[in-house]
């Protein structure tokens, strides 16, 4: 963890780095009002910032943050997340012939991307086992 991120940040960090699943705003709010932490803009800031240094991914389809799972990922042009439905848990990756396929649609189409994000829902091999 990087030694320049402030005391909320750093809460928030070590908040999502040892979450079993995706947590909102809100629920690391929760977590963190022991440690002095009392108001919504205090996590969004820390949240902000750690998403600006590659540490925090948002999951949009969630409303929620993780913790960045690998550590030049924000170095990648095409993050993808695969989100179970039913334990919660989040795998990061990035696949390079996902990311091909996608730059050869933008460059044919004149699109210019500023990000992008994949989420795929659907349930985790221990979960699917399971049905």
């Amino acid at each position: 963890m990087s030694a320049d991120l402030t005391r909320n940040q750093a809460l928030v960090m070590k908040t999502l780095s040892g979450a079993e699943a995706p947590l909102s705003a809100y629920t690391i709010l929760d977590r963190l009002r022991g440690d002095g932490l009392r108001a919504p803009l205090q996590v969004y800031r820390a949240l902000e910032k750690l998403t600006e240094l590659g540490l925090v991914h948002r999951l949009e389809s969630l409303n929620a943050f993780v913790a960045c799972a690998h550590p030049n990922c924000h170095e990648q042009e095409l993050i993808a997340f695969a989100i179970c439905e039913d334990c919660g848990k989040v795998e990061e990756f990035s696949d390079d012939v996902v990311k091909d396929r996608l730059d050869g649609w933008t460059r044919s189409h004149g699109f210019r991307p500023a990000k992008t994000t994949i989420e795929i829902r659907g349930n985790c091999g221990g979960c699917a086992g399971k049905a």
